[in-house]
């Protein structure tokens, strides 16, 4: 039977919770980082629509400034006095003074000049009756010729009249703004007046060149609130709320104009109290807030999609070991019961019984699995991972002793004694777990594979009154006499060594297996201690260990003095000492396989092909010569290894250096850090190398990068010194000039070709200035 992945409900928990993780955290990033965009877009736009109606504030304000400074030089011109103008002879020139005036404003559609009490007017193209001039040439639609003639002899201050229709003389109609100055300028009785008509067309172009692609309405409104001049690029605002932009504020407004939510910009000037405002529908507006918001979801939607995918691809994996633990489960239904299982959709349900029952399994099972792995701990002793401890916390096995050692126990019957076997199964259950408080001992049973043999696993504190061995001799004999007393069997008893680390229990096991078998020399009810079987003759000798520990150690290091010196005091040791040859001869050959092995764990495998010379010798001198020639040769090798090893560290060193030397951060201490050695080690290897220190190789480096890049490029100094990683320019050209004598445009202009030269020199010069 196969669990279908696709009729789990907690599959379906999986991928529901792994996209709420990461859906969740999502959508409040998504919806913080939209909010800072939009808000962030929303400002710059602003802003922008902000500082373009500064500038057409500025720009008119200044083509306003240029009116009153004409207006100012008319009024001070010697050639446009009463006199001079009225002359016959010196007419023409006024009016010819009078083009001039006009040619200097690009905004000016005509300039009039009259003198007051007079009923003539001038302008560039010459000397008009008033009443003629406004009657036939400019009709003005609201400003009657009356009311001109009145402002024109009575105005003793600038008035701007907003634009409104002109019918010209050749039935041209144009809007025009009329600006008056009397003259002459800040006089309590003025002379005469100068009369500025500008073409309202000319302002508004003004306006769009500097708001560029404007789609909404712009308004001039002077310091009264009237509208000077308009200019609609999208759906006109009513006249009847026209009035409520020219009392906005300097700033950002939003208003409900005709129905329809209107951004407003405004801005006022100060010079002569005129504000500018531009109005547009707020979603056009902020049209561009939509494209990001579009981008934010076109990309939401994929991450949601990859992390949906994702999601199902993690559940899926996590959701595995379940799928394979209900495979287990329901084939284990299947083989313990004759009826199927029943439908149900909880994995998790199916997985608790079936591990509810391999519980009362185990709980069966429990001594059986005690017992092999007290066996484990006899042949391997006490591994040192989490495994086993956790193993041995599960059936309740403490080794919290100062020693521990083994108890081998065999038996014999009585004579005359029946059933033995039943005495054999107490012994098993008296022993499985025993205490002696006395002796603070505490003992594992364990049965053995052989049918008339037992094990003890004795773990025992130490006693500071009596000796380690006379205490286990104690725990032994209470053991015994437990036995004894419990049952009609003669215990035969083998005793191995104590040790305090648990791991060679292993050992002890041995050792007490083998003082068993001493019982058929000792007798039936015998007790054997292993330590007592030990005899180590007073003629035996071989080479300490640590001896050849540090032989081997000095030609690893390639110290050839202390290895000569280690041999001579082995081999003076072996002549003072009186051993047979055939020992002698085995120490003879320990010593040198201590030096071959050595010489092939550093890789001087050559060397193997002549072990057949270094085994051929007659006598003790001579195998210490060949010996020692053996060890100067691999100390020789070692040290060329050292002396390659650093040249090839120099080596790299180098061509890091050739690759990073543009990096400003560069320096000795960060080189030394990156290979892992020390700072005066490697400035003094490097010096030795190059033949330059470290910061002069640097510096010639930077140099010859200047050079080449002045001959061959046209790029500027700064930038070219910046690009070969010197921060500071000046102290470069300083330092460029006192070792080439020339600063380094002087020694482009010298070597390079004389167009890239040129083309440098103005490059220099802009990055300079």
């Amino acid at each position: 039977m196969s669990w279908n992945y696709f009729r789990s409900k907690l599959l379906l928990q999986y991928i529901w919770s792994y996209i709420l993780i990461f859906l969740i955290p999502l959508v409040v990033l998504t919806i913080f980082i939209y909010q800072n965009a939009v808000n962030n877009l929303r400002s710059e736009i602003e802003q922008s629509n902000v500082n373009q109606l500064n500038q057409v504030k500025l720009n008119i304000d200044s083509r306003m400034t240029e009116l009153r400074d004409i207006a100012s030089r008319i009024a001070y011109d010697e050639q446009l006095t009463p006199y001079m103008i009225r002359h016959p002879y010196y007419s023409r020139d006024a009016i010819s003074a009078l083009g001039k005036y006009k040619a200097n404003s690009s905004i000016l559609e005509e300039l009039f000049l009259f003198y007051r009490n007079s009923h003539a007017i001038y302008s560039s193209k010459g000397m008009t009756n008033v009443d003629v001039l406004f009657d036939q040439y400019y009709l003005f639609e609201d400003w009657s010729k009356k009311d001109i003639i009145k402002e024109l002899e009575t105005e003793l201050y600038p008035v701007v009249r907003p634009a409104e229709s002109v019918n010209l003389s050749m039935n041209i109609t144009k809007s025009m703004l009329a600006y008056i100055i009397p003259i002459t300028p800040n006089s309590s009785s003025p002379h005469g007046t100068v009369l500025f008509l500008m073409e309202e067309s000319k302002l508004t172009g003004l306006m769009d060149t500097i708001l560029n692609g404007f789609k909404g309405n712009t308004y001039i409104f002077d310091d009264k609130g009237r509208v000077l001049t308009q200019n609609n690029h999208g759906e006109p605002i009513p006249k009847t709320e026209i009035h409520l932009l020219s009392e906005l504020g300097p700033g950002i407004h939003s208003l409900k104009l005709d129905n329809m939510q209107q951004s407003i910009v405004s801005v006022k000037s100060s010079m002569n109290g005129w504000t500018y405002v531009t109005a547009m529908p707020s979603e056009q507006f902020f049209g561009r807030v939509f494209h990001i918001q579009t981008f934010f979801m076109l990309a939401f939607a994929v991450v949601v999609i990859a992390g949906i995918l994702a999601a199902i691809i993690l559940a899926r994996k996590q959701y595995h070991p379940i799928h394979d633990l209900m495979e287990f489960a329901l084939l284990n239904e299947e083989a313990s019961a004759a009826q199927p299982a029943p439908k149900r959709r909880n994995e998790l349900e199916w997985i608790r019984k079936t591990l509810h029952d391999y519980s009362a399994r185990v709980d069966i099972q429990e001594p059986f699995a005690r017992n092999q792995f007290l066996l484990m701990l006899l042949k391997h002793g006490k591994l040192d991972n989490p495994e086993s401890a956790h193993i041995m916390e599960m059936i309740g096995i403490e080794l919290t002793g100062k020693y521990y050692f083994i108890i081998a126990i065999s038996w014999d019957e009585y004579p005359g004694v029946a059933d033995a076997l039943q005495h054999r199964q107490q012994i098993v259950e008296l022993l499985e777990e025993i205490e002696i408080p006395e002796y603070g001992a505490h003992a594992y049973g364990i049965e053995l594979p052989h049918f008339d043999q037992f094990a003890l696993i004795v773990s025992m504190n130490e006693d500071s009154r009596i000796s380690v061995e006379h205490q286990m001799e104690q725990i032994v004999e209470a053991l015994r006499i437990i036995v004894m007393e419990s049952t009609h069997l003669i215990p035969s008893i083998g005793v191995g060594n104590a040790y305090e680390d648990a791991a060679l229990l292993n050992q002890s096991y041995i050792e007490s297996a083998s003082a068993l078998e001493y019982r058929m020399a000792n007798g039936k009810g015998s007790i054997t201690y292993f330590n007592k079987l030990s005899h180590t003759p007073n003629d035996t000798f071989w080479i300490a260990k640590d001896s050849l520990l540090k032989l081997t150690q000095s030609l690893k290091q390639g110290n050839d003095t202390v290895a000569m010196q280690m041999i001579e005091a082995i081999f003076n040791k072996l002549k003072a000492e009186r051993v047979s040859i055939s020992l002698l001869r085995c120490i003879c050959f320990d010593i040198m396989n201590t030096l071959l092995k050595t010489a092939s764990e550093l890789g001087l495998n050559e060397l193997i092909r002549d072990i057949p010379s270094f085994t051929s010798f007659e006598s003790l001198e001579e195998l210490e010569k060949k010996l020692q020639l053996l060890a100067a040769h691999i100390c020789e090798q070692v040290e060329r290894n050292s002396e390659n090893e650093q040249l090839s560290l120099m080596d790299s060193v180098i061509a890091h250096v050739d690759q990073q030397y543009t990096d400003y951060s560069l320096s000795l201490e960060a080189i030394a850090q990156k290979f892992s050695i020390s700072s005066s080690y490697l400035s003094r290897s490097f010096k030795e190398k190059t033949g330059s220190n470290f910061s002069q190789y640097i510096w010639q480096r930077r140099m010859d990068e200047v050079i080449r890049q002045l001959l061959t490029t046209s790029d500027p100094l700064k930038d070219i010194i910046v690009r070969v990683g010197y921060l500071d320019t000046p102290n470069f050209i300083r330092k460029f000039k006192k070792e080439t004598g020339y600063t380094p445009g002087q020694y482009r202009k010298l070597h390079a070709s004389s167009e890239q030269a040129k083309a440098a020199a103005d490059a220099d010069d802009e990055s300079i200035s």
